[in-house]
């Protein structure tokens, strides 16, 4: 199924206020082996805010998936829901869904290229030695991965279970009640349980 635009329109930017300076698309179309998704983007033609988020249309189980990087699988699709956490739990390094967190279509390169700004960013916030210390050390492994020269897992845990690492090799499992407890969503999560 080829990109079906369901929804095109000028809007008021959320982030400088620009009236009609950006441009909101929704659009449907399928993912090989994982199904029917929403894209949506936003974009300010004004100030360059982006915003973009995959929602798979398809209701699923809490998943976790898991892949063991290696040079040869740099290339297989990730599809991130925006309430996964994603992690490289050797390396120390971990992105929990909050408020802005966006879903993506990606690959595994992809991720790890996402994961690597991210550590510059937080370089240039955190200036106590530690923390350098502690970035650098990803940084340097994030670029080991890339290179083929450092093999380590990749892990998706994903509560509404919207996730996926398209790869032969990739593990799926369900999330335990206890998994599913200590993970953070970017939503209010009501346990009907907890009553």
């Amino acid at each position: 199924m080829e990109k079906e635009i369901i929804g095109k329109m000028k809007i008021d930017c959320p982030v400088c206020g620009g009236k009609n300076t950006a441009i909101s698309i929704t659009q449907t179309h399928e993912v090989a082996y994982f199904g029917e998704v929403i894209e949506s983007l936003v974009q300010c033609d004004k100030c360059g805010f982006r915003h973009s988020d995959v929602m798979s249309v398809e209701q699923k189980d809490p998943a976790k998936h898991s892949l063991h990087i290696t040079k040869d699988s740099l290339s297989s699709r990730v599809v991130r829901s925006q309430t996964s956490t994603v992690s490289l739990p050797e390396i120390g390094i971990k992105v929990e869904p909050g408020p802005k967190s966006e879903g993506y279509v990606s690959n595994v390169e992809g991720v790890l290229v996402r994961f690597k700004a991210a550590t510059e960013r937080a370089l240039k916030m955190f200036t106590d030695p530690e923390s350098q210390k502690n970035g650098k050390y990803v940084l340097e492994n994030i670029q080991k991965i890339l290179d083929g020269e450092l093999e380590t897992l990749l892990l998706i845990e994903d509560p509404f279970g919207q996730s996926k690492i398209m790869d032969i090799k990739a593990k799926s499992e369900p999330l335990t009640k206890e998994e599913l407890k200590n993970l953070k969503t970017g939503f209010v999560v009501i346990d009907e349980d907890d009553e």
